[in-house]
């Protein structure tokens, strides 16, 4: 293994632990902050949006037909709709769209 790959090893791995490390032994007391325990209620919801809406849109050959499953799916979901007929509606619009703009 090449010294730098190696390098980048240890500086991923101390900045990883000490991310969840350092708050376990710094932060002792109950966090009372009303704004700083929103966001960290929220922490999770917007690291999961970040990480799925970009791929919502790229992960089928048109970008349109993404967008078009992502309008469905949050209408279905706003609607009520259960999450396996959430993803079934937007596989359904992605197949019909990739068939049409082929």
């Amino acid at each position: 293994m090449q010294p730098s790959v190696v390098a980048y090893l240890v500086v991923m791995s101390a900045v990883t632990l000490g991310t969840r490390i350092l708050p376990l032994t710094l932060i002792r007391k109950p966090i009372t902050n009303r704004f700083f325990r929103s966001f960290l209620y929220y922490v999770p919801y917007v690291t999961l949006a970040v990480m799925t809406f970009p791929a919502i849109l790229t992960a089928t050959d048109s970008p349109v037909a993404g967008a078009a499953a992502l309008f469905v799916g949050v209408a279905a979901a706003w609607l009520g709709a259960s999450l396996p007929q959430v993803a079934a509606g937007c596989c359904g619009v992605v197949f019909v769209l990739e068939l049409l703009l082929a």
